[in-house]
């Protein structure tokens, strides 16, 4: 009996290749027939090129919708909230100065634009969505990316939004209580209606939140012209006495490079949301272009304005008036605007709504940024079936605002926030060092001078050390709050072999949050280059 020989086994094949040899869905092969005109190819090629289009624009994932305005508007809106309304009485405080106290500001918006020149590179070398979060992620691995996001998820950002939401309410309702403090129950149900409202509008359209921006931004900057052209009046009628050199340097109190480093504290909360676009990158259009573009225009800006608001302030007030105050620009109103004095309020809760709207839209796609990458949960990387919009993170988002809103006083607040932040940026400027040794091929549009890191990580490290050797409670209670993170990662994220009960529980909540949210998961651009996957293959 003749046996048959078996057929050669086929090659192994590994699954990646698999993938990477047949098209991607809805993608059609390409065959040439030798009874087909030019003019049939050509034609059908068109018709390949409609189809391709009209998927790319049903395909549900974040729209790229934010142009270089809407960009400029969220940096700027970001930054001018409500932090030059409350930050200018802790710097001169800590400065002691008139004079220092302007000179902390300047140098303020210097380091900020300094570090956003490192972003930028950042920015469109690791062009994803989440800014500090996504960057050290990929730097420096899972559990530094994590302590981030988690300071950031539980503190930092939810603080910001409820002491900016405060303000809000307080500057609407002062003036109904012109000769006392709004009760406290009615400041706090205001702010959450405020809250709860923008949380509204950001779930149910990217393109109005951008709008309200834009608008909202434009209405801050004109609050702030008047306060600046109101002061050079005053200046051009001879009402500078505080400005004078001989009296701008008059100390209080011996300065201390410890309280320097607190009065930059103070100046950094008004700065915070400089690096606030990269959180959103993946709806900037043209990011390469763009990004760098709108962190030029916008940081230069908001330092100018920033520097003469102050200057418009000592032209009114002298230091003791400035310090007594609790309302600097309602202060600043009273004694210059006379019977329009309420203008200063509404504006003032302008500015504070627009800086909610755009903390908001910016904290829910760092929520979004790390459900993707598996440190939060899953459910939070899932937007709108139809309005594409991040549900989820932005109902975690308010919930959280709300929740240290009915908590009580958020102001002391602010020195955790200030620390927790500049220790976000040192570590992300750092890692731009890192990867600029260990990947030295990789694919850089922007590529900045190397001594412009090194000056901000210089800057980075004096106001750390002192401000922690000034307020070690504060600031130690700032490290303790992101190190409560490390074990949350190791059970949340780095233990994989959890019991089955747990995983039916977590499959459970998510299924059932979809069908409440009516999300699904964001489908990938298949057109859209993998940077970082290609400039490591020819690292």
């Amino acid at each position: 009996m003749r046996m048959r020989t078996p057929p050669p086994r086929p090659p192994k094949v590994h699954q990646n290749d698999i993938i990477r040899s047949f098209p991607a869905r809805g993608a059609q092969l390409s065959v040439r027939r030798p009874d087909r005109t030019e003019a049939e190819e050509e034609m059908e090629d068109s018709e390949r090129e409609e189809d391709s289009k009209s998927s790319k624009s049903d395909r549900v994932a974040l729209k790229k919708e934010i142009g270089l305005l809407s960009a400029c508007a969220i940096i700027i809106g970001n930054i001018i909230g409500s932090g030059i309304f409350i930050s200018p009485k802790g710097v001169l405080e800590h400065a002691g100065s008139v004079g220092l106290s302007l000179i902390v500001w300047v140098c303020g918006g210097g380091i900020c634009a300094l570090g956003s020149m490192c972003y930028a590179e950042l920015g469109v070398t690791i062009p994803k969505s989440g800014g500090d979060y996504s960057y050290v992620t990929e730097i420096f691995g899972g559990l530094v990316g994590f302590l981030l996001l988690w300071s950031a998820v539980l503190i930092m950002y939810p603080t910001t939004l409820a002491v900016i939401a405060l303000t809000f309410s307080n500057y609407v309702l002062q003036p109904a209580f012109q000769y006392c403090l709004p009760p406290f129950i009615a400041t706090r149900i205001l702010a959450t209606i405020c809250v709860l409202f923008l949380t509204w509008v950001n779930c149910s359209s990217v393109r109005w939140a951008t709008r309200i921006q834009d608008v909202f931004t434009v209405g801050k900057l004109l609050a702030l012209a008047l306060i600046i052209v109101v002061g050079l009046v005053q200046i051009c009628r001879g009402h500078y006495d505080a400005l004078h050199p001989s009296v701008a340097f008059e100390f209080r109190q011996d300065p201390s490079v410890g309280q320097i480093a607190l009065a930059f504290l103070q100046a950094s909360f008004a700065y915070s949301g400089w690096n606030f676009l990269n959180y959103v990158t993946e709806e900037v259009v043209e990011p390469r272009k763009n990004l760098p573009r709108a962190i030029y225009i916008s940081i230069p800006l908001v330092t100018l304005v920033y520097t003469l608001t102050n200057i418009a302030y000592f032209s009114s007030m002298s230091p003791e008036e400035l310090l007594a105050s609790n309302a600097v620009a309602v202060t600043f109103g009273e004694k210059l605007l006379g019977m329009f004095s309420w203008v200063m309020p509404i504006s003032v809760a302008l500015s504070t709504f627009g800086g909610i709207n755009g903390y908001l839209f910016t904290s829910s796609r760092l929520c979004f940024s790390g459900a993707r990458e598996g440190h939060l949960p899953y459910l939070l990387a899932m937007i709108h079936l139809k309005n594409c919009t991040p549900i989820p993170a932005l109902l975690v988002c308010c919930f959280a605002t709300i929740v240290i809103l009915c908590i009580g006083e958020t102001h002391n607040l602010i020195n955790y926030v200030s620390f927790i932040n500049y220790l976000s940026y040192g570590v992300t400027i750092a890692g731009l060092l890192y990867l600029r040794k260990k990947r030295p091929n990789l694919a850089r549009p922007i590529k900045v001078n190397v001594l412009i890191p090194i000056t901000y990580m210089v800057f980075w490290a004096v106001l750390l050390c002192f401000s922690l050797y000034s307020e070690p409670v504060v600031c130690g209670l700032g490290m303790v709050i992101m190190l409560t993170g490390v074990p949350v990662y190791f059970v949340g994220v780095y233990w994989r072999n959890k019991p089955k009960w747990i995983h039916r529980l977590v499959e459970r909540v998510t299924y059932v949050g979809q069908k409440v949210c009516y999300v699904v998961f964001p489908q990938a651009d298949p057109s859209e280059p993998l940077l970082i996957a290609d400039s490591k293959a020819n690292d």
